[in-house]
C-alpha cells in the first residue's frame, strides 16, 4: 500500500494555492514559494518566490498569474520557464482573480475594492468600476463576465471589454454567499448552476436571460457550489454528507452519507465515485452511492481533484500527494 508520490508542503495546504488541470499543476509552498510539478511522478520544473499565501492563481495559456495576499501586486509568470513577464500593483485585498486569453478581471471581492479589467499581455489598466462592488467569485461567459451580490436575487453579465451590463437575470432565490470560492458550475450550451436559498440549485443561461430552479433538495445545503461527476449533481448538505441529483433533469436521487465530513469535490472513477473525508479518508463510492471501500491516505484533507481517468490529486494538512484508484478491485489500492 502507498502512493504514487507526495510532497511536504512545509505549510498548511491551501486550496486557493493550487491549480490542476489536464496539463498543468502548481502548487504553493514554503510560504513563499511557487513550484510547478510534474503530474506524473512530484518532480519539480521550476520553482520560484512569489510572495505569502495567494488570494488566487490561475493559468491562461502560456501565462499564469498569481495574486499574493497582502502585497497589492499582480504578478504574471511564464508557465515554460517560471520567468516573470509583468507585475502590476493594485489594492491589498483585491481577492477575485478571472482570466480569459487577452483580459483579467479582478476585484469585488467582499466588496473592499472596484472591479477591474486589465490587459493580458502587458497588466495595464483597461477599465474600473467608479464604486466598490461585492461579488461572488465571477465566471466566464462567452465573451464577457457573469457577476452577481452575495443575498441578491440577481446576477449580471458585463461586457469585458468595457464596464456596460449586458443583461441581468432574476433568480427565483437569494445567491448564496461563497466568498473566496467558486460560485458557478459551467455546463453545456453556456449553461451555469448555482447555489440559491437554503436548498436549492438554480440553472442560469445568461445569454438568453432565463433563470430557473433546477433541483431543490430534501435537506439543507452548505454553501458549496454544485459539482457535476459522473451524471450526477453533488451538492455538500450541512450534515456529514452530500444530496445528490440527476445532473440533466434535476430529479433527487437518495442522499449520500459519510461517516466523516467531507471535502466539496468529488471525483467519478470508472464506473463510481471517489470522495475525500476531511479526517484523512478516501471512500470509493459505487453508482448508487454506496461506500465500497475505503483507505486512509493522512489525519487530515483539505481539497480532493481528479488527476487522470483513475487517478486523483489530494491536499492534506501539509502534503501534496497523488493515488492510483483501482476501481475495479474490492478495496481502494493506492500504489
Amino acid at each position: 500500500m502507498g502512493v504514487e508520490w507526495e510532497r511536504n508542503l512545509h505549510q498548511a495546504g491551501s486550496k486557493s494555492g493550487l491549480v490542476v488541470s489536464t496539463d498543468a499543476l502548481l502548487v504553493h509552498e514554503r510560504h513563499t514559494r511557487l513550484v510547478r510539478i510534474d503530474p506524473l511522478d512530484g518532480s519539480v520544473r521550476w520553482d520560484v518566490h512569489v510572495g505569502p499565501f495567494p488570494r488566487a492563481i490561475t493559468v491562461v495559456g502560456r501565462r499564469c498569474l498569481v495574486l499574493p495576499q497582502n502585497t497589492g501586486q499582480l504578478l504574471c509568470l511564464d508557465m515554460v520557464t517560471g520567468e516573470r513577464m509583468w507585475s502590476t500593483d493594485l489594492d491589498r485585498f483585491i481577492g477575485h482573480l478571472l482570466a480569459t486569453e487577452d483580459a483579467i478581471l479582478v476585484g469585488g471581492w467582499r466588496g473592499y475594492t472596484p472591479l477591474r479589467v486589465l490587459d493580458m499581455v502587458t497588466g495595464q489598466l483597461r477599465w474600473e468600476t467608479d464604486d466598490l462592488v461585492h461579488t461572488v467569485r465571477p465566471a466566464i461567459a462567452g465573451d464577457s463576465f457573469l457577476i452577481g451580490e452575495p443575498g441578491s436575487s440577481t446576477v449580471a453579465l458585463i461586457d469585458r471589454h468595457e464596464f456596460r451590463k449586458i443583461s441581468s437575470l432574476s433568480l427565483p432565490q437569494p445567491l448564496v454567499d461563497h466568498d473566496d470560492r467558486a460560485a458557478f458550475t459551467p455546463t453545456e450550451n453556456h449553461r451555469f448552476r448555482v447555489r440559491c436559498g437554503l436548498r436549492s440549485v438554480v440553472e442560469i443561461q445568461p445569454l438568453t436571460e432565463i433563470a430557473r430552479e433546477f433541483v431543490v433538495a430534501d435537506r439543507d445545503l452548505g454553501s458549496s457550489a454544485p459539482v457535476h461527476a459522473g451524471g450526477v449533481i453533488w451538492m455538500r448538505d450541512r450534515q456529514s454528507g452530500f444530496a445528490v441529483a440527476d445532473s440533466h433533469d434535476g430529479h433527487v436521487l437518495p442522499n449520500v452519507d459519510l461517516p466523516q465530513p467531507p471535502v466539496d469535490q468529488v471525483v467519478a472513477v470508472g464506473a463510481g465515485f471517489v470522495v475525500a473525508g476531511t479526517f484523512g479518508t478516501l471512500f470509493y463510492l459505487d453508482i448508487d452511492g454506496h461506500v465500497i471501500a475505503k483507505e486512509t491516505v493522512s489525519r487530515r484533507i483539505r481539497s480532493l481533484h481528479r488527476l487522470g481517468s483513475e487517478r486523483v490529486l489530494v491536499m492534506t494538512k501539509g502534503t501534496l500527494l497523488a493515488a492510483q484508484i483501482n476501481s475495479h478491485a474490492s478495496q481502494i489500492m493506492l500504489s
